[in-house]
């Protein structure tokens, strides 16, 4: 029998509740098909069970991200039903004894729970349903092009920001699949070029663990930290079409100013736009959303402004997804002797030329030679 004891924390948000997870806890989620970067994001809390509403990985299409979980040791119970955030409270102690959750002593809901064969059955369900996965997705795709096709005709009116971007080299960071690896492995491209830093939302979190401060964060401003926000950088609320921007209302509570760009489309689509619009020579996209899954973990069923905005900076835009892979060199001692030895040449050669390091070298071989009665 599994017997985990733990403080229950719960949201309706995975991303919000992240912020409050403890290692020890148990996470109450109510997360369909739950994406990659969430459950990266569990696994750095150290939680020792994930109890989720939902289904982790309904079989509608090929979400891997509850992978991480399994493969971390996190305990994973599933479809306990939305009426579990009525019976227990935050923070309230809580045990799971197998697939039953406890309260009070209670039993206050079960589920299923999730192992590696029951992923692994669930995963090769979505082969059958991928192609009509797809079909859907490029339906809506191009019925949502035509819709936001000013994305590229020159319809969005960009915010004068103070931040030179004209003729400068941009990258910009969203928390997508191994952005944190990606991000450091262009690590000595940034230092040396210092491009301008753009953090979409998340992003500008990422760039600060990295020792990195953004020089701008664009999004909704509902996953980024106070202390990103508070970093000196420019900020610019990505708002409805119709102007709502609920992220300025956060910001105005903080006593920071910020521009409002009202645009359709994701955050990170507007902000390779920005850069590309106010001439940034050349665009490095880091954990950027660039395919069907990426979209469908995070509950869109297309993705027309990605497709019409990469359409646009296509030719200064390049991709930094899965840069950390590409090659991952080992230092081997040969490598080290032979560094070593050509270190030496020009040490010896100055040593042979230079008047006093030559009378030193004869001082120490005469005394060798007295020591060995040779001279």
């Amino acid at each position: 029998m599994v017997l985990i004891k733990g403080t229950a924390r719960i949201g309706h948000r995975t991303k919000d509740l992240i912020k409050r997870l403890n290692p020890s806890d148990i996470a109450v989620i109510d997360h369909k098909d739950i994406d990659d970067v969430a459950c990266e994001s569990l696994v750095r809390s150290g939680v020792r069970a994930v109890i989720n509403a939902r289904d982790s990985i309904s079989g509608a299409f090929p979400n891997t991200g509850p992978a991480r979980l399994l493969e971390a040791g996190i305990y994973v119970l599933d479809g306990v039903g939305p009426g579990i955030f009525e019976r227990i409270s935050d923070g309230e102690r809580i045990e799971v004894r197998d697939n039953v959750v406890i309260a009070r002593g209670k039993p206050v809901a079960t589920g299923r729970v999730l192992d590696r064969s029951s992923f692994q059955q669930r995963l090769d369900e979505t082969k059958g349903q991928l192609a009509s996965a797809l079909d859907r997705f490029v339906q809506n795709t191009l019925e949502y092009a035509r819709r936001e096709k000013n994305l590229i005709l020159g319809g969005i009116s960009m915010p004068r920001v103070k931040t030179a971007i004209a003729g400068r080299q941009v990258v910009v960071v969203v928390r997508g699949h191994d952005y944190r690896e990606d991000l450091a492995a262009i690590g000595p491209y940034i230092r040396e070029c210092r491009p301008v830093l753009i953090g979409v939302d998340g992003g500008a979190d990422a760039l600060i663990e990295q020792g990195l401060r953004p020089d701008l964060i664009i999004g909704d401003m509902d996953s980024v930290s106070d202390r990103a926000l508070a970093s000196g950088a420019e900020l610019v609320v990505h708002a409805y079409q119709d102007g709502r921007a609920p992220g300025l209302a956060r910001l105005r509570r903080l006593g920071l100013e910020a521009h409002v760009l009202p645009a359709p489309g994701t955050s990170e689509d507007i902000a390779l736009l920005l850069a590309y619009e106010l001439g940034a020579d050349l665009i490095v996209a880091v954990g950027t959303h660039s395919n069907m899954v990426d979209f469908l973990e995070k509950g869109r069923q297309g993705m027309a402004s990605t497709f019409l905005v990469r359409l646009k900076v296509g030719p200064k835009l390049v991709d930094a997804k899965g840069v950390n892979k590409l090659y991952r060199g080992r230092l081997r001692a040969s490598y080290v002797a032979e560094i070593a030895l050509g270190a030496m040449v020009p040490l010896l050669a100055v040593l042979l030329i230079s008047d006093g390091p030559r009378q030193l070298l004869r001082l120490i071989i005469m005394k060798f030679k007295v020591m060995l009665g040779i001279y």
